[in-house]
């Protein structure tokens, strides 16, 4: 059996479409209820946060999917992955971020920097997916999109290549169920760099409508963005999304090394998710 925490994200669920369509035994595991998953898949409502409960969380699994919501702050890393080491698990493939590799320094990004740490010292069958900036950050934009047709950010020009998470979930899916994957970092990006005029163009063509690119400055989109985010994550959020380093603005083989294929470009996701702009 296989445990997806955070089953209800953009990641999780598709993950646990994948799994239940490749015929796996699937528990779903989400802090909120849970609706519209597949038939056959099992829910658990739990908190990675609440250590006392991990036990009944990771019950009967024999791989989890680790991916922490928001940045994880208040969770205990060792304490999660002896929780699953205790109830039998014998593979985790965690959801990290390209940042822990590229950006070391950064404090937000430490609890994660622990978690990886944590699951190569178990001795379980470990892999860790590095993902860069996800296409679905765009959601942010949504309102705006819906409200007047256009859209404020800063940083027009400068490209990255992100990344869809439906892509994270083949490559999470793969890792999970085949060989070949434990002991791998997996770096995860889209096929090539995309700045933000050329997703909100991409969102007009899946619109078939006209999307104004509104420039931002810096300060102007950290005075949004610190409205209902901590400020050392707007920071470091500003300096990738500013002045990426080179390695973040490359386009990562792991995708298609996984699965034999490309990665899917952001006006692939777009078109996609064009509803919720509409």
């Amino acid at each position: 059996m296989i445990v997806v925490t955070g089953a209800t994200g953009n990641v999780g669920r598709p993950l646990v479409e994948l799994l239940a369509e490749a015929g796996e035994e699937v528990t779903a595991v989400s802090r909120r209820p849970a609706e519209g998953l597949p038939a056959g898949v099992a829910h658990r409502r739990g908190d990675l946060a609440e250590v006392d409960g991990l036990g009944g969380l990771f019950e009967g699994a024999e791989a989890v999917y680790l991916l922490v919501a928001g940045l994880g702050d208040e969770l205990r890393p060792r304490e999660i992955v002896a929780a699953a080491m205790a109830a039998g698990v014998r593979r985790i493939v965690l959801q990290s971020s390209q940042l822990v590799g590229t950006r070391t320094d950064s404090v937000s990004h430490a609890i994660l920097r622990t978690f990886e740490e944590a699951v190569r010292e178990s001795g379980l069958d470990w892999t860790v997916l590095r993902p860069g900036g996800f296409a679905s950050n765009a959601f942010f934009w949504a309102d705006q999109v819906r409200a007047g047709r256009a859209v404020a950010a800063p940083f027009a020009d400068v490209a990255l290549p992100l990344v869809d998470p439906a892509d994270i979930a083949g490559v999470a899916a793969e890792a999970l169920r085949g060989p070949g994957h434990a002991g791998r970092t997996y770096v995860l990006t889209g096929p090539v760099a995309v700045s933000p005029r050329e997703q909100v163009r991409a969102l007009a063509g899946a619109l078939g409508e006209a999307v104004e690119f509104v420039p931002l400055s810096a300060a102007e989109a950290r005075s949004r963005l610190t409205r209902f985010l901590p400020e050392d994550a707007v920071d470091g959020m500003l300096s990738v999304m500013g002045e990426p380093r080179p390695e973040e603005q490359r386009v990562s083989p792991d995708v298609e090394r996984v699965l034999g294929r490309g990665p899917s470009p952001f006006s692939a996701w777009a078109e996609r998710n064009a509803p919720a702009f509409a």
